[in-house]
C-alpha cells in the first residue's frame, strides 16, 4: 500500500511534463535559419529567372511590366503572397538588406554575404529603373484590386500591369525618400565588390532626395494613386520620417555634411523628436535614430545627441526590467503589436536591438533606463528571444520560418507556393481556375523555404490557415531585417 502515493507521485510528475512549454531549452541552426532567410528572396522574384536560379518552382513573370509607359520595368520582387510590386515596402526591404550586410556581412560566410549581394541587387537593378526618368518616380506596378481578386500564379498572371507613376510637382517624398536610403544603403553594400555599381547607386540616390525634398507629400495622397496603394501600402505615418531616414543614409553614404546639416537643422520640423517607437515600411523613426546615434557614439557628433536621446529611450521601452517598459509581449515573450504581419516588429526590433548593441559595445557603452543600466548583453537577450520564439521556441513549438525544423507552416497564403508549379502543371491556370486551391485543405505543393509568416495571435495561437493572412502570409520585409540578426547569432551563437 506504501507504494500508491509514489505512483500518485509519477503520475503527478508525469502530467505537469507534459504541460510545460516545450520551448525552454533548444538548440537552433542560426547559420542554417540565415542561408533560408535569404534563399525566400528568389521565390519572390518578378522579371526573367536566372539560370541559377534556385527556387526552380517559380519561373518567368511579368515580362512586359512598363509597357503602357513605353518604359521597361521588370525585375524586382512581389512584396508578399500576391503578385503585385509595391516600391514603398520594396525599397524599405532594400534598405534592410543592405544594412543587414552592411552591419554583418563580415560575420557571414562567404556563400551567403554572395547570396545576399544578389538579393540586394535583384530590388536595385530594378529601383535604378524607377528613377531613370527625370522628375519622374514610378511607384507600382499592377492593379492590386484585380490581382486580389485572383488566385493564380505570377507566371500566368493576366490581370492589369497598371504602372503608377508620380511626376512633379506632385509629390512622393515617402517612396522617393525611402528608394534614396535604399539607393545609399545599397551603394555602401557594394562597395569593396563592385565600385562602379556603388557609384551609380549613389548618384541616383541624391537624385531621388532631392526628388523626396522638393515636392513634399506623402504618394497616396496623389488622387491617380491612392487607389492603387491604398489600403494596402498607404502612407499612414506621414512622409517626414522618410526625408530623414533618406538623409540619414545619404550621410552614411557620403560622408557629405550636406546631409548632416539637413539632419541637424530639420529634426524637429520633421518630427525627429516624436518619440514613436515602431519601425517597418511605414514608419522609419525607431530605426532612424539607432542609424544616427552611431554617429554620435562612433563620432562623436554631439550636435544629432537628441536623435541618440531618442534610441535609448526606444531601447527602455523593449527592456521588461525597466520603468518606462511599456512593449506588449505575448504570453510566450513575443513583441505584440496589433494589425497584421506581427512578426515584421518582431525582426526589425531584433535588428535595432542587435545592431544597437555593436554601437554601444565598441564605444563601451550602456544606456541609462532610470531604475536600470542596460548593456549590449541585455540587448542582444532581448534580440536572441525573438529570434528563437520565431524559430520554434513557442507555445506551439512550430518554427514560423517555412522549412526550418520539422514543424513549420504548410498551408501559407501565397499564391506560387499554393498553386502546382509550371514545370508541374504547364496548363494555364485562370484567374479563378485558382480558387480550388485556395481553399484546399492540403498542404502547399511548393515548400517556399526561407518564408517567415505573420505569424500567431497575441495570445500565441496560430490555425495554420491559407485563408488568413495576416497571419499566414509571408513578407519580404519580414525576412529582409531578420537576415542582419540571423548573421549575428550564427556568428555569435553563444554571445557574452
Amino acid at each position: 500500500m506504501n507504494n500508491l502515493p509514489r505512483i500518485h507521485y509519477f503520475l503527478l510528475l508525469a502530467t505537469l511534463l507534459t504541460q510545460l512549454p516545450l520551448f525552454q531549452s533548444s538548440y537552433h541552426e542560426y547559420q542554417e535559419a540565415l542561408s533560408k532567410s535569404i534563399l525566400f528572396f528568389e521565390g519572390q522574384r518578378s522579371g526573367y529567372l536566372p539560370q541559377d536560379q534556385r527556387v526552380t518552382w517559380r519561373a518567368n513573370s511579368g515580362l512586359s511590366d512598363g509597357w503602357t509607359y513605353n518604359t521597361e520595368l521588370t525585375g524586382g520582387y512581389y512584396d508578399a503572397g500576391d503578385n503585385v510590386k509595391f516600391g514603398f515596402p520594396m525599397a524599405f526591404t532594400t534598405t534592410m538588406l543592405s544594412w543587414s550586410v552592411i552591419e554583418f556581412g563580415d560575420l557571414m560566410p562567404p556563400n551567403e554575404l554572395r547570396n545576399s549581394l544578389v538579393a540586394i541587387r535583384w530590388a536595385t537593378d530594378y529601383l535604378l529603373k524607377t528613377v531613370s526618368q527625370p522628375n519622374r518616380i514610378f511607384v507600382q506596378v499592377g492593379d492590386p484590386h484585380a490581382d486580389h481578386n485572383c488566385w493564380e500564379r505570377p507566371e500566368d498572371m493576366d490581370t492589369p500591369r497598371t504602372v503608377y507613376a508620380v511626376d512633379a510637382p506632385n509629390p512622393a517624398s515617402d517612396v522617393a525618400g525611402e528608394t534614396a536610403a535604399a539607393l545609399a544603403a545599397s551603394s555602401m553594400a557594394f562597395r569593396s565588390s563592385d565600385p562602379g555599381y556603388a557609384e551609380t547607386l549613389l548618384r541616383n540616390a541624391i537624385k531621388a532626395f532631392q526628388f523626396a525634398d522638393s515636392y513634399r507629400g506623402a504618394y497616396s495622397d496623389n488622387s491617380n494613386i491612392r487607389d492603387g496603394a491604398c489600403p494596402f501600402y498607404c502612407d499612414f505615418d506621414g512622409y517626414q520620417d522618410e526625408l530623414l531616414w533618406g538623409a540619414a543614409w545619404l550621410r552614411r553614404a557620403s560622408s557629405d555634411d550636406t546631409y548632416l546639416s539637413y539632419l541637424q537643422n530639420n529634426g524637429k520640423t520633421l518630427g525627429a523628436d516624436d518619440n514613436i517607437n515602431e519601425f517597418g515600411w511605414d514608419n522609419k523613426h525607431a530605426g532612424l535614430n539607432v542609424l544616427v546615434s552611431k554617429e554620435v557614439l562612433e563620432g562623436n557628433m554631439y550636435s544629432l545627441q537628441s536623435y541618440k536621446a531618442s534610441a535609448d529611450s526606444f531601447m527602455c521601452t523593449l527592456i521588461p526590467e525597466s520603468s518606462s517598459s511599456h512593449i506588449e509581449y505575448s504570453p510566450g515573450g513575443l513583441i505584440y503589436k496589433p494589425g497584421g504581419s506581427n512578426l515584421q516588429h518582431a525582426t526589425t526590433i531584433s535588428f535595432l536591438l542587435v545592431a544597437y548593441a555593436n554601437y554601444l559595445e565598441r564605444t563601451s557603452q550602456a544606456v541609462n533606463c532610470g531604475n536600470v543600466n542596460v548593456g549590449p548583453y541585455s540587448l542582444r537577450q532581448q534580440a536572441k528571444r525573438q529570434v528563437d520564439y520565431i524559430l520554434g521556441d513557442n507555445p506551439m513549438g512550430l518554427s514560423y520560418m517555412v522549412g526550418y525544423s520539422d514543424h513549420y507552416p504548410q498551408r501559407i497564403h501565397h499564391r506560387g507556393s499554393s498553386l502546382p508549379s509550371v514545370k508541374d502543371h504547364p496548363e494555364f491556370i485562370a484567374c479563378k481556375e485558382g480558387s480550388v486551391y485556395f481553399n484546399s485543405s492540403n498542404p502547399n505543393p511548393n515548400v517556399h523555404v526561407g518564408a517567415i509568416v505573420g505569424g500567431p495571435s497575441q495570445d500565441d495561437s496560430y490555425d495554420d490557415n491559407r485563408d488568413d493572412f495576416r497571419k499566414s502570409e509571408p513578407t519580404t520585409y519580414i525576412n529582409a531585417p531578420f537576415v542582419g540578426v540571423l548573421a549575428y547569432f550564427a556568428a555569435n551563437p553563444n554571445f557574452s
